[in-house]
């Protein structure tokens, strides 16, 4: 099957009035055309997807704790092992991205998470399920920056942070469905029984690439590109005199970001049921907040990576990110209400800073080291940033959960650092 299909099936015919095309709320999703629109579909999806299978865990970890005994450093471990074998995944996804094609690298790393989710709700100890959950990671990493390097690459330079922060937006999509599961099956199974079905209904994923294989492709002129380059995809080469800057730098900047946003991704459910002592509808009722922040985030965040640039938008909700983490971990005992409140902020602030990353990343790597460059940094920055994740969860046996939440300010405050070493990109267009 061919996924590089003629450029002129794809873009505006000469005398097209591209500027008309741009205007208005939805510009930016015209201007892909018909077949760019469909690898946004794709992207969309895969990420949501994804999104769902990742909180199919810190949801269900209470249960899962209670069910094999684990303390809390043991059920952090579960997220950074997940995390770390992400960036194996990830990196080597970003390689056949290169090589092979974005779509087919898409189609692989859905069908891995999605099996390896199913996987371990069958598992019959605490060993099984940390081994297939880090199974699950190897998909888990590669999705985002496949799938994002898939639709910039359709995306023109004008809206290309408004297209990726609405692909980006569907995380918060996906984790409000797993959030609703999640209040459905513990309201009407056992807790015992509970975090199984979660894990079972992993199974949609693949839905998605029945549908992806006919009806998505590559860009042509990207491919064109990347099929004639003789530098393919491999490690070295974003690791050479002209590009080791850019991946240092880069993958502290993920590191820091990913360290913070994880480290709330995992432990704010268990924080809002153990600390503050709330039931499952009442935990789904305050993420939804959260959720709702973070899905207008996402959107929010493109559209400012476009009007401020992508260096200036990171700066200004990693400070932000960090002052809400300060707030929302002191709020005192009995003001669940400002709780419920200050979680809209919290999710939008942290979500609203990853918007820009999918542009970022691929605007700072040429064609034919795209998929490798972003895959290697997004993911490296997820494999260190596991380590917030799992402090988090033996500082809680003794400063609590909310107490060990604030150790995710200093993620952002590393990735307002790493961004000095970095160029800004905006208006670069894409080959």
């Amino acid at each position: 099957m061919s996924t590089t299909p003629s450029p002129q099936a794809l873009t505006a015919q000469p005398g097209t009035d591209q500027r008309a095309l741009d205007d208005g709320a939805l510009g930016w999703l015209r201007a892909l055309g018909p077949r760019g629109r469909r690898a946004f579909a794709g992207a969309f999806g895969g990420y949501a997807l994804d999104s769902y299978d990742y909180f199919t865990l810190p949801l269900s970890m209470v249960a899962l704790a209670a069910y094999f005994g684990l303390d809390s450093g043991q059920t952090g471990l579960f997220t950074t092992v997940t995390l770390v074998v992400s960036a194996v995944g990830g990196a080597l996804a970003g390689v056949v991205a290169d090589r092979f094609g974005r779509v087919r690298a898409l189609m692989i790393t859905v069908i891995t998470y999605a099996v390896f989710t199913v996987a371990c709700g069958f598992a019959p100890n605490y060993e099984t399920l940390l081994v297939f959950r880090a199974l699950q990671g190897l998909g888990f990493g590669g999705e985002w920056a496949v799938g994002a390097i898939l639709v910039a690459e359709y995306a023109s330079a004008r809206h290309r942070g408004r297209t990726l922060g609405a692909v980006q937006s569907s995380w918060a999509v996906g984790w409000a469905l797993a959030a609703i599961v999640y209040t459905l099956v513990f309201s009407f199974a056992g807790d015992d029984l509970a975090w199984r079905i979660m894990f079972w209904t992993g199974a949609l994923p693949a839905l998605l690439v029945i549908w992806m294989r006919r009806r998505v492709h590559d860009a042509p002129e990207a491919a064109a590109v990347r099929e004639k380059s003789t530098q393919k995809g491999s490690f070295a080469a974003i690791f050479k005199p002209g590009l080791l800057r850019v991946t240092i730098f880069a993958g502290l900047l993920s590191t820091g970001v990913q360290g913070g946003y994880y480290t709330l991704a995992t432990w704010v459910p268990t924080y809002l049921k153990s600390d503050r002592g709330l039931s499952v509808v009442g935990t789904g009722g305050y993420l939804t907040f959260l959720i709702s922040g973070a899905f207008l985030g996402y959107l929010t965040g493109g559209y400012l990576t476009d009007r401020l640039g992508r260096r200036r938008n990171i700066w200004l909700f990693a400070l932000l990110s960090a002052i809400c983490i300060l707030a929302y971990a002191n709020i005192p005992e009995g003001a669940n209400t400002l709780l419920l409140v200050l979680g809209f902020p919290l999710g939008f602030c942290m979500s609203a800073i990853f918007s820009g990353f999918g542009s970022y990343l691929s605007e700072l790597y040429p064609t034919a080291v795209r998929g490798t460059g972003q895959g290697f940094t997004y993911n490296t920055g997820r494999a260190v940033g596991a380590v917030f994740p799992t402090t988090v969860g033996f500082l809680a046996d003794s400063w609590g959960v909310g107490g060990a939440l604030v150790f995710g300010a200093i993620g952002y405050g590393i990735a307002a650092l790493a961004l000095l070493g970095l160029p800004e990109t905006r208006g670069r267009e894409l080959a």
